[in-house]
């Protein structure tokens, strides 16, 4: 985006708020940040911070439909979350804007790396904690809301395998055999059944509050569908290790299901990771190559850490 597309986009984030928003006085609007699918923004005002997102889907009728249908999406959430989730203020389909109040705290992308093993535990078990409700939801109701996002687990080591291609220069060398031996082992057996998730559980999404270290929502739903249950409890296994991903499994019902989702959260886990530090390597994404950096020697050790680590490596 332009300076002068970023200038038309701002006052227009003024003239949609005051228009749906009377009451609300706006003292300043500051562009958070753009991704493939939005743009959004911050709005600061007397009634508090507003988030504003618009659409960036070419087709009128097909953005007019994205937001409504994440409008319709939050508010089905909000029914079924134990944790805060935005909650749409107002939505302009025919503009493609979505506006919703912000949540509290920090993503915990915004916390120091080296205090993210102090908040794994908390991030598990509340992550649990929802993970257990949308997946107990009935997915018949949601099914009009979200899509089947699912692909057989040998697709999943396929697509692992062209991303390491595109990644193993930056790979540390003790880590390329456990990688390579990985993407030439077998995939573990798919789900007998999908369920409705958040589909994108990473600690981007996550929010905390740095002081009191309370889990204060998950925001960014876009990506939620009828998936894999065991592929978000993968990304906190990915992004937090095994205290968080336990923590979140103690909070998860049916004794039954708990060994296959670990078998299976760990295989996403090493997936993501190589797809994770693809997208740190583009510029301005040092947050996501620190990260995948540092969990590489946790989810690909050498055969001396393997050894050591035995059993309690829950994929390998």
């Amino acid at each position: 985006m332009n300076d002068d597309e970023a200038g038309s986009r701002g006052r227009d984030v003024r003239d949609i708020v005051a228009a749906r928003l009377p009451g609300y006085a706006i003292r300043s609007v500051t562009l958070l940040g753009e991704g493939e699918d939005n743009v959004a923004y911050q709005v600061t005002g007397v009634g508090g911070e507003l988030i504003v997102r618009f659409a960036k889907d070419p087709d009128p009728e097909a953005r007019a439909a994205r937001v409504e249908g994440e409008a319709r999406l939050l508010a089905a959430v909000a029914d079924l979350a134990p944790l805060p989730v935005p909650e749409p203020c107002f939505a302009d389909a025919e503009r493609g804007c979505l506006a919703y109040r912000k949540l509290p705290g920090l993503p915990l992308t915004g916390v120091p790396l080296s205090r993210w093993p102090k908040h794994a535990e908390t991030v598990g078990a509340a992550a649990g904690e929802l993970l257990a409700a949308l997946h107990g939801a009935a997915a018949e109701h949601l099914v009009p809301l979200v899509e089947v996002d699912h692909q057989p687990p040998r697709v999943w080591l396929e697509e692992a395998a062209q991303m390491y291609a595109t990644v193993a220069a930056r790979v540390p060398a003790a880590r390329r055999p456990a990688i390579e031996a990985f993407l030439e082992a077998p995939p573990p057996p798919g789900p007998e059944a999908l369920a409705f998730s958040h589909n994108d559980l990473g600690v981007e999404h996550v929010l905390l509050d740095p002081a009191t270290g309370t889990v204060t929502g998950v925001i960014d739903w876009s990506d939620a569908a009828i998936c894999d249950p065991a592929y978000d409890f993968g990304l906190l296994y990915r992004d937090l290790g095994p205290a968080a991903l336990d923590r979140a499994l103690s909070r998860y019902p049916g004794d039954g299901r708990r060994e296959a989702i670990a078998a299976r959260a760990a295989f996403y886990a090493r997936c993501s990771l190589l797809e994770d530090l693809a997208y740190g390597l583009d510029p301005g994404q040092d947050v996501y190559l620190s990260k995948s950096l540092a969990a590489l020697e946790r989810l690909y050790p050498d055969a001396v850490a393997r050894g050591a680590q035995g059993s309690r490596d829950l994929g390998m």
